[in-house]
């Protein structure tokens, strides 16, 4: 395996397990399990920031005028990085809505 799709296959990794742990915390708090929802979004939050540090390694190559290859593997390492940014921020929402309602309770 060469260098783009070790990338690729590393951001894929770090950032499926960032979803599944995001989705997990939403899990635990609906459980009302709210610390370890938080603990499950820190474990995801360093997942993420694995992939975002393989992304940043592709960006940083391309803007020093070496060339990507575009390809299917790295559009799916892309969408990996995008879905997880959105799971989490849902992710948070739901926990506060959880929150919200236990308090009212």
């Amino acid at each position: 395996m060469e260098g783009i799709e070790l990338v690729c296959f590393k951001m894929i990794s770090a950032l499926g397990a960032a979803k599944s742990s995001f989705m997990e915390a939403v899990q635990e708090a609906r459980l009302g399990h709210f610390e370890e929802a938080r603990r499950c979004i820190e474990k995801g939050d360093k997942y993420h920031a694995e992939g975002h540090e393989a992304h940043f390694g592709l960006l940083q190559q391309e803007t020093s005028g070496e060339p990507v290859q575009l390809s299917l593997l790295l559009v799916h390492a892309e969408d990996q990085l995008m879905n997880a940014e959105f799971l989490k921020i849902t992710a948070e929402e739901i926990i506060a809505l959880y929150e919200r309602i236990e308090s009212i309770k």
